[in-house]
């Protein structure tokens, strides 16, 4: 018989781990339905997680650290948005560039700061603090612990999620940006402009990654430690292709893959015979794989994702 206990600590370990993930593939979402292909999310999260920890350090406010991941989460972005839309460069190859640059910039900016290399100060105060248990919903068997019990960054995700849904099927706004990464020289034709809404789309994927990199951050741990995203911006970008590039797709994906992060961590610790510690530290990342490889043949991305729009124009 399986441990109350313990499906309880496995199942909120799962909504803590899927966290970050589920973050950054909504933002990925609304970034390539606006048309334009966002691998930058890694390096975005990066950025993002240590921004949060030195702005939270030194304010020793832990709210002030994550608003400034989240600005300059965007900040970075519209790096890739000049580079993409602008400039029309490879959307592939702009993202691969931010995410080395990321790396980059806080390794140098480790050692400018903090004046060594390798994890910063612990942060005083963590948002990891702030657990925020709702009035009797957390009194649900096993979905309250899950769902009800939870941390400020796990709860804006909740919310992030509808609100992105609602977005892009209920708004104006939204349409527009769906528009751009499906039929973006109809949506030029009605006389709105593609440019703004892919740099909405990838500005909008800039603000949520550098919030899943606060998390990281200041409220999963106390401290930046470099490489500590782990190659989460890339599996977010495969629950958002796995998802079929809808924010509550994504999520139900990241919960996947938040479980077999969850999984690994206690699969090491029951010491199962003849299988090497490695095995399990690698599972979350061979199902990354698996789960791509049979889902992506049944999700289709958005017609125009990645195509530039000034060839478009030029072909038609």
């Amino acid at each position: 018989m399986v441990d109350y206990d313990f499906i309880v600590n496995l199942l909120s370990a799962m909504i803590r781990n899927a966290t970050p993930i589920a973050l950054a593939a909504i933002g990925a979402v609304v970034c390539e339905r606006s048309g334009v292909v966002n691998i930058a999310m890694e390096g975005i999260m990066t950025v993002g997680a240590f921004v949060a920890a030195i702005v939270a350090g030194a304010t020793g406010n832990p709210w002030i650290g994550l608003l400034a991941a989240i600005f300059f989460g965007g900040l970075f972005s519209l790096i890739h948005a000049f580079a993409t839309v602008s400039l029309h460069l490879d959307h592939v190859v702009s993202g691969a560039v931010l995410n080395v640059l990321a790396l980059g910039i806080t390794s140098y900016l480790m050692i400018m700061i903090v004046g060594h290399p390798g994890t910063t100060n612990p942060v005083p105060v963590g948002l990891g603090d702030y657990r925020w248990a709702i009035p009797v919903l957390s009194s649900i068997p096993v979905l309250g612990p899950m769902f009800f019990n939870q941390t400020p960054i796990v709860y804006f995700s909740f919310i992030l999620i509808g609100v992105f849904t609602w977005f892009l099927s209920k708004t104006k706004l939204g349409l527009h940006v769906r528009a751009s990464g499906e039929h973006p020289l109809a949506l030029e034709t009605i006389g709105v402009s593609v440019y703004k809404m892919r740099y909405f789309g990838v500005l909008v994927s800039g603000l949520v990654g550098g919030m899943a990199g606060a998390y990281l951050s200041i409220e999963s741990n106390v401290s930046f430690t470099e490489g500590m995203t782990g190659g989460r911006g890339f599996i977010a970008m495969a629950a958002m292709i796995s998802g079929g590039w809808h924010p509550i797709g994504a999520f139900i994906a990241a919960l996947f893959f938040g479980l077999a992060d969850a999984l690994q961590v206690r699969f090491q610790v029951f010491e199962i015979a003849r299988v090497p510690e490695e095995f399990f530290i690698i599972l979350p990342y061979v199902l990354t794989v698996v789960a791509v490889a049979g889902l992506v043949r049944r999700s289709r991305p958005p017609k125009a994702d990645g195509v530039d729009f000034m060839i478009e124009r030029s072909e038609d």
